[in-house]
């Protein structure tokens, strides 16, 4: 029975050495001196502060992309115990002892150091030598750029793995494909494929560009399969299934995960609700919430309210209205009603609040029980303190002549009657009997007279109306814009008739217990709208560039400056290996081009396996710097150099692609290839000689003198900073 242990347990293992040794090395290369500097370098002022708010759990807004990067970062804080009281307001400051330095750059670090051997990997799974697979995996350790980017608290490196990561993993699940399809190993990658797609979107959207173009692979992929008469049409109904669920499904919602853990761990209030609508403010903790907290769901005649534009450009602000009044004649000439300014006002004010009236009737307090204003219902609004009813007639605004002036009515006893009835209309009505509800309803208010629709131009008012912003009625068209909806954001049940017990009122808190959660979904589809849509104003920024000075490297970008030393770090690529890099890629292109033509003509200069090589690896390697580089030229948005590091990343796995064929298809006599080989060494010993020679400004140490940094500057468009003494 215990036979067994009459042998000895042996448990064999193959252990590749290259791998083993690359990774070591990418560790050194990117761990080593992690913690130098310790000051803010460049872009880190920027992402540590949405660390300090994650570990605050304050809510905020990102418009650069999703929050799975974020987390990350936030990740290796809280691995650190950072509290997250630091203030991130200067390149250059110094890290309180508080700040966990080493851990904050740590995974970006790691993400780093691992591209590497994941570049060796997918060359071999591409069936090029794994002297080619080194070559590419060293010149990864080599580039200088990329070692700079993966040191420091930021998300280039992050970004890049996962992309390496989804390659990697689509590659080994398609060469797995003939014999062990559906095996154990088959599903892993083919869904390691589609998690590592989606965290590279939920790091920066640039990851969408090579999602896409795995997507198509996959597509082409399963196209050919389709015209394999040795699958039956389960299998193939099977294998669509399957990268269906791994490559869209899965990716879409772990995509959606990275927004709920987000939304689950940020539930304070902070500086970025206002951007939000009020039901999203109102979910937070503090802010808005205590404020709202216990308001009457549903607005009925006799509710005193204050009105959101929904729009919240150029900033948020509500229906207001003052004593003051627009003036007869206006600097142009034109002449106004003289009616009572009605404005958009930025601040809470008193003078927001506004209360429901029925036309029909004359008191101004809620009816017990209430009755509801729903869809389609005609209102009056009444402005809370002057008493004085929301109009608007067929004259023109003060700053949108083509559209109506909106004022609250006063009676001047001459030929112009008061017209201030309005339609509640509900946008985001389920149905048309739905009740007019607070927060959650979005509203227009369409004037009964001529149609009109109340709405915020957001054009500043001159000083007669304090700056603030215009409110017009804009004649009803198809479609509506959100500048034209509204909704109820602080809300009580009106209980005083009398005007002066009224404003007592207005000024004291609600007090009845309704919550207004909102779902999730309702959630991420309002903060996903904002971070597509939300763009702050582009300015030139000292370090920007042009997609086209990224392929011959005519810029740099300076990220520290020591202080009292010349030491200094700046973002830089390894001049041999872009230039390279652009060789290989034009030398790839002439010749497919070249290949192309030939075999039109039934020409073939290389066998059908060696041209399906060529083309699955030109398709992964130059087809992935296409989809990285080119669709910057398109965008309208500020650009630096690190944008381009994606795409000069498999720019440098087509290096070895091309040298590797042009050694075995090209050169087919022993002097031809071995001169290949002896430039392949040459070349080689000059990308290590730049890398050490930039190493100084790569890792921020030794200082150089200023003669020294003098010589650095290859290009006169480089911006090394030297010191004046």
């Amino acid at each position: 029975m215990l036979g067994f242990l009459k042998e000895p347990f042996v448990v064999t293992a193959e252990i590749n050495v290259n791998l083993v040794a690359l990774t070591v090395m990418g560790l050194i290369s990117r761990l080593w001196g992690l913690c130098y500097p310790r000051a803010v370098v460049f872009d880190e002022v920027y992402y540590g502060q949405f660390v300090s708010l994650y570990m605050k759990r304050i809510f905020f807004v990102d418009d650069s992309g999703p929050p799975f990067g974020h987390m990350l970062l936030a990740l290796g804080g809280y691995l650190g115990g950072f509290d997250g009281n630091f203030l991130w307001n200067r390149i250059g400051a110094e890290y309180s002892m508080n700040v966990p330095v080493w851990s904050l750059r740590f995974l970006p670090a790691l993400a780093g150091a691992l591209c590497v051997p994941l570049a060796y990997q997918i060359l071999v799974e591409l069936h090029f030598s794994h002297c080619a697979a080194l070559g590419a995996a060293l010149l990864i350790l080599l580039e200088n750029s990329l070692i700079t980017q993966s040191r420091f608290m930021l998300l280039e490196s992050i970004l890049i793995f996962f992309i390496l990561l989804a390659v990697l993993s689509y590659l080994k699940f398609y060469n797995l494909q003939k014999h062990s399809a559906f095996s154990g190993s088959w599903w892993f990658w083919l869904l390691l494929t589609g998690v590592s797609c989606s965290c590279a979107v939920g790091v920066k959207y640039m990851g969408l560009f090579t999602y896409m173009l795995l997507l198509a692979t996959a597509g082409l992929h399963f196209w050919h399969m389709i015209g394999d008469q040795n699958l039956s049409n389960v299998s193939l109904l099977c294998h669509f299934l399957a990268r269906g669920l791994a490559l869209i499904i899965i990716p879409m919602g772990l995509y959606l995960s990275f927004f709920y853990v987000h939304l689950a761990l940020l539930y304070r209030s902070g500086p970025h609700d206002q951007i939000m609508t009020s039901a999203f403010q109102a979910s937070l903790e503090g802010g808005l919430a205590r404020i709202t907290q216990g308001q009457p769901l549903e607005v009925a005649y006799g509710s005193q309210i204050t009105l959101r534009n929904v729009l919240g450009k150029p900033v948020q602000c509500w229906l207001h209205s003052h004593t003051n009044t627009y003036p007869i004649r206006y600097e142009n000439g034109r002449g106004s009603s003289h009616q009572q300014q009605v404005t958009c006002y930025p601040f809470k004010d008193v003078n927001n609040w506004w209360i429901v009236k029925d036309p029909g009737m004359q008191q101004l307090v809620v009816s017990n029980p209430p009755r509801p204003v729903r869809h389609g219902h005609i209102v009056q609004l009444v402005h809370g303190i002057t008493t004085r009813y929301l109009n608007t007639h067929d004259v023109a605004a003060p700053l949108s002549p083509h559209s109506q002036e909106v004022s609250c009515y006063i009676d001047y006893n001459i030929s112009m009657p008061a017209q201030n009835l309005w339609r509640v209309e509900i946008v985001n009505r389920e149905s048309d009997t739905d009740v007019w509800k607070t927060i959650l309803s979005e509203v227009r208010f369409v004037h009964v007279n001529t149609s009109a629709v109340l709405k915020l131009s957001g054009a500043s008012l001159p000083e007669w109306g304090y700056r603030q912003l215009e409110v017009v009625g804009e004649k009803l068209s198809k479609g509506y814009h959100q500048s034209m909806v509204w909704n109820v954001e602080e809300h009580r049940y009106g209980k005083s008739q009398e005007q002066k017990e009224r404003e007592v009122e207005l000024h004291s808190p609600t007090q009845m217990d309704i919550s207004k959660n909102l779902s999730f979904m309702a959630k991420f589809t309002e903060l996903q709208w904002k971070i597509l849509t939300l763009k702050n104003e582009d300015t030139e920024h000292k370090y920007s560039s042009s997609a086209l000075d990224w392929i011959t490297m005519d810029t740099n970008i300076a990220y520290w400056l020591h202080p009292t030393s010349g030491a200094q770090i700046h973002l830089l690529g390894n001049v041999a290996t872009w230039a390279s890099g652009n060789a290989a890629a034009l030398v790839y292109l002439c010749l497919s081009l070249w290949y192309l033509l030939r075999r039109r003509r039934k020409i073939y200069d290389i066998s059908e396996d060696a041209w399906q090589l060529w083309t699955s690896a030109g398709g992964i390697c130059a087809g992935g710097w296409a989809v990285n580089y080119l669709p910057f030229f398109l965008m309208e948005k500020t650009l630096f150099l690190y944008h381009y590091l994606p795409a000069v990343t498999f720019q440098i796995l087509l290096i070895p692609v091309v040298l590797q064929h042009l050694g075995e298809h090209l050169c087919r006599s022993v002097l031809l290839k071995s001169m290949l080989s002896a430039l392949i060494v040459a070349w080689f010993s000059s990308v290590y000689f730049v890398y050490c020679t930039f190493s100084p400004v790569t890792y921020g140490q030794p200082a150089l003198s200023p003669t020294e940094l003098k010589a650095l500057r290859w290009k006169d468009t480089w911006n090394i900073l030297i010191r004046k003494h």
